[in-house]
């Protein structure tokens, strides 16, 4: 099926992929720039599982200051090469990432950073919340692995609610830059001061 270059330039527009990949996904979805943009979201994913593996020692560190210079942000997040951490795909990713962390406040980038001796913590006083609740101990487990995971999409970057989206989560957004990249993106640290915060 022939595909105008206006349709083309439309979904180019609303998804960031570049013009072959447009093109391809508008002919297999016969037009339709919906089932296009999902074809997309699809590819991304898949070439976001491949990339994974590789390493990513190139990127940009970042700044973000918010509200007066009341908010500060500095995020380091790596790419496997130069050409892609100078890329507007990249760079608009971690200008998301900057404002994501300056409105959420996490405290770590995934869970592999959470301390071992703050999770046992959280899970204490969760089960110390269901005290007195007559049910079996695996419907008691099942409801504590509901609240760490909440818990996590409060302190951990890559599980927060993405602030623009609350249909994605920040590791979509991650999954999508890396597809749209062609290389593997990671969020490797950052660091978020507020003023006046623990004195």
């Amino acid at each position: 099926m022939a595909v105008s270059a206006e349709t083309v330039k439309e979904l180019r527009n609303m998804t960031g992929a570049g013009i072959l990949d447009c093109k391809k996904a508008l002919e297999e979805a016969e037009g339709s720039i919906e089932k296009a943009v999902e074809l997309l979201k699809k590819r991304n994913q898949a070439v976001a599982v491949k990339k994974l593996s590789r390493e990513a020692k190139d990127g940009l560190v970042s700044s973000y200051v918010h509200d007066g210079g009341r908010i500060g942000v500095l995020v380091e997040v790596n790419s496997e090469t130069d050409f892609v951490a100078h890329s507007d795909a990249f760079a608009a990713f971690v200008k998301e990432i900057c404002l994501q962390i300056a409105a959420m406040a996490p405290q770590y980038v995934d869970r592999t950073q959470v301390p071992a001796d703050e999770l046992a913590k959280q899970k204490e006083i969760f089960l110390a919340q269901m005290e007195g609740i007559n049910k079996p101990a695996p419907v008691l487990e099942k409801i504590v692995e509901g609240k760490l995971a909440k818990w996590y999409g409060e302190v951990c970057l890559v599980d927060q609610t993405y602030i623009r989206d609350d249909s994605k989560t920040v590791q979509d957004l991650l999954t999508d830059v890396i597809g749209r990249c062609g290389e593997n993106v990671k969020i490797r640290r950052f660091a978020r001061y507020a003023l006046g915060e623990g004195l």
